[in-house]
């Protein structure tokens, strides 16, 4: 048998699925093959909120799963939609990496350095606002491309093609800003000039994480469910699975569900487990980041339900302080 996995074809989609794909290999001791699938956030310019938001990038993945055309996907779990896929199951969350947005600025500035009205781009509402409430001096300019397109609108960074300035393409920027995640997984981490830490900047619902998605009569059963698979490829499957990634990617994708905030909402959110409690962490910020309401809250639920309702407390909490006032949930 050889297991068929599903990609995007861009750098870093193509390192983290052949990570995964080398992972699930070495588990199962079967034979695995890359699919690339071309998604409409890879072929549509413009800003990615008026796209549709993140989901793009994920919409083409599923419906080759469901196609039969792989057998399963591996997508960045920031992209995935908190929406249930009928007839796909989130299979496995392996081990989550680094959250932390970062900073890759010209001469090695950090946040606190950069020149009033120093450029900075980004092509996330998220982060915009969380700069615009940290610095709102800055000129922060709307941005898309891939990793390496978006590191080399910087001048002097390691690693870049080119010195020139072109407006709109090469060195014309002061600083991007970036998860940590991505420039790990595509070796670019020399590139960071800051690491933002979640006071200044809370990540996206899933940020540093990955997600195995497979249709769900392939998928490992779930406990005290009899639908799904005992195959050789659930068990592969179940064994990248990471619990307590899971349970903080719960609790996040559940507040954002509860809030029904869109792709381009400016919502962070942050769980993590430490001992026998489930923390949870957001923020919703208004877009030019003049106004932002903040708060947090534990549980020793250490179970999905629980999980799910600590995730629904703090939505809840958000919007009792006036999260549905300062910003545009449903934006997409």
């Amino acid at each position: 048998m050889t297991v068929r996995i599903g990609t995007r074809a861009s750098k870093l989609a193509l390192t983290q699925t052949r990570q995964t794909a080398d992972q699930l290999a070495a588990v199962g001791g079967f034979p695995v093959e890359l699919v690339h699938v071309r998604t409409d956030g890879d072929v549509l310019t413009g800003p990615l909120s008026q796209m549709g938001g993140t989901g793009v990038f994920v919409a083409a993945l599923r419906d080759a799963l469901l196609r039969n055309e792989c057998d399963v996907a591996v997508h960045s779990l920031k992209d995935l939609p908190t929406g249930a896929a009928v007839g796909l199951s989130l299979a496995a969350t392996p081990r989550r990496v680094d959250v932390r947005d970062v900073l890759c600025a010209r001469d090695g500035l950090k946040l606190a350095d950069l020149p009033a009205g120093a450029r900075v781009g980004t092509g996330s509402p998220r982060r915009a606002a969380q700069l615009r409430a940290a610095r709102a001096d800055l000129d922060i300019v709307d941005i898309r491309g891939n990793v390496d397109t978006r590191l080399g609108r910087v001048p002097g960074l390691p690693g870049n093609a080119t010195d020139q300035v072109v407006a709109g393409k090469s060195c014309d920027l002061d600083a991007v800003v970036l998860a940590a995640a991505g420039l790990e997984r595509i070796g670019r981490l020399d590139a960071v000039t800051e690491y933002l830490e979640t006071d200044v900047m809370l990540p996206a619902a899933g940020q540093g994480s990955l997600a195995i998605e497979c249709r769900t009569a392939d998928a490992p059963p779930k406990q005290g469910s009899t639908e799904g698979s005992r195959e050789v490829l659930a068990q592969a499957l179940a064994a990248l699975d990471d619990p307590d990634t899971r349970l903080a990617v719960t609790a996040e994708r559940a507040l954002l569900a509860r809030l029904e905030a869109g792709c381009a909402a400016p919502v962070g959110a942050y769980a993590y487990r430490k001992g026998s409690m489930l923390h949870l962490e957001a923020v919703v910020c208004a877009v030019d980041g003049t106004d932002t309401v903040r708060d947090k809250r534990a549980t020793d639920g250490l179970t999905e339900v629980g999980a799910t309702l600590l995730g629904i407390e703090l939505a809840e909490a958000l919007l009792a302080a006036g999260a549905a006032d300062i910003a545009d949930l449903q934006a997409s």
